[in-house]
C-alpha cells in the first residue's frame, strides 16, 4: 500500500477496531506498523513529550527509526521538558525532531493582542501558539499520529485506532487508545526510559507554564490544566 491509497475523502473508517490480548501493546505495534506502511515518509508524530509521547517514541522507533515528529514548542513550556527533548534527541540520534514555533513572538502576540493572552482567551492564546502551527506542520502530510487515550477524558473516550480529523483535513492515527495509566508508567519503567521530572512532583498532564498546575489526590490524568477555567482541552483533538 502507497502513501497515496487512503486520503481523507476516501477514509475507509478504523480498520483495527479491537487489539488482540495477546498483544502487549494492545494494539499500538500493529497500527504503527500499519501507518507506516500506509503512509511512508508522509506520517508526522506530533509529540508533547508527555508520558504517552515518549512510549510512542520508542514504540515509532521499533517501526521507523528516521520517522518525523514535531514538539509545538510555545515558546512557555518549562525547562523540564526542553531537557526532557535533549535527552530524547540523544537516545535516539536517527529520529527527525522538529521544534515548531508559533508565526507570533510572545512580544509580538503582546502588542497585538494584549499582555498574559493566555489569562483573558486562553482559546485564542492556543490557536496562535498550537493549533494554527500544527495546521502548518501538517501541510502535505496525509496523517498524523497522536498519543490519546481513551480513559483520558470524557472527549477522547471515542477514539479510534485510525480518525477522520475534521479540524486538520487528515487522517489521525492513536495508537494508545486502550493503554491505561498504569500500562504507559510500567512500559516507561521496564524500558528505562526517561521522562518529564515534572510528572514525580503532581503534574499528571503537562503543558505551558502559564496554564499547567501541580494537583494532589486526583485520578483526572487532564487535572493542573487550565485550572480554574471551564477548558480541557487546546483544541488540537476538537472539532472547530
Amino acid at each position: 500500500m502507497n502513501n497515496d491509497s487512503i486520503t481523507y475523502n476516501d477514509f475507509p473508517g478504523d480498520p483495527f477496531k479491537e487489539w488482540n490480548p495477546a498483544d502487549a501493546t494492545k494494539g499500538a505495534s500493529r497500527i504503527l506498523k500499519w501507518a507506516y506502511e500506509s503512509y511512508k515518509d508522509s506520517v508526522v508524530y506530533a509529540c508533547s513529550f508527555g508520558a504517552e509521547g515518549i512510549v510512542l517514541i520508542d514504540l515509532i522507533s521499533k517501526v521507523k527509526k528516521d520517522a518525523e515528529i514535531v514538539f509545538l514548542d510555545t515558546e512557555i513550556h518549562f525547562q523540564e521538558t526542553y531537557e526532557l527533548i535533549d535527552k530524547i534527541k540523544e537516545k535516539y540520534p536517527e529520529l527527525q525532531i522538529h521544534l515548531k514555533k508559533p508565526e507570533l513572538t510572545l512580544e509580538e502576540q503582546a502588542g497585538e493582542y494584549g499582555s498574559a493572552l493566555w489569562k483573558r482567551r486562553p482559546d485564542q492564546c492556543c490557536y496562535i501558539r498550537k493549533i494554527k502551527p500544527l495546521e502548518e506542520a501538517l501541510s502535505g502530510f496525509p496523517a498524523w499520529i497522536s498519543g490519546l487515550r481513551r480513559e483520558q477524558s470524557e472527549t477522547r473516550k471515542d477514539s479510534d485506532f485510525v480518525n477522520k480529523d475534521e479540524r486538520f483535513k487528515s487522517i489521525k492515527v492513536c495508537p494508545l487508545i486502550y493503554w491505561t495509566l498504569d500500562d504507559v508508567w510500567n512500559y516507561i519503567q521496564v524500558n528505562n526510559l526517561p521522562y518529564n521530572e515534572l510528572h514525580d512532583q503532581g503534574y499528571p498532564s503537562i503543558g505551558c507554564i502559564p496554564c499547567t498546575s501541580s494537583v494532589k489526590d486526583s485520578d483526572d490524568t487532564r487535572a493542573g490544566r487550565w485550572a480554574g477555567v471551564n477548558k480541557t482541552e487546546c483544541g488540537l483533538h476538537t472539532a472547530r
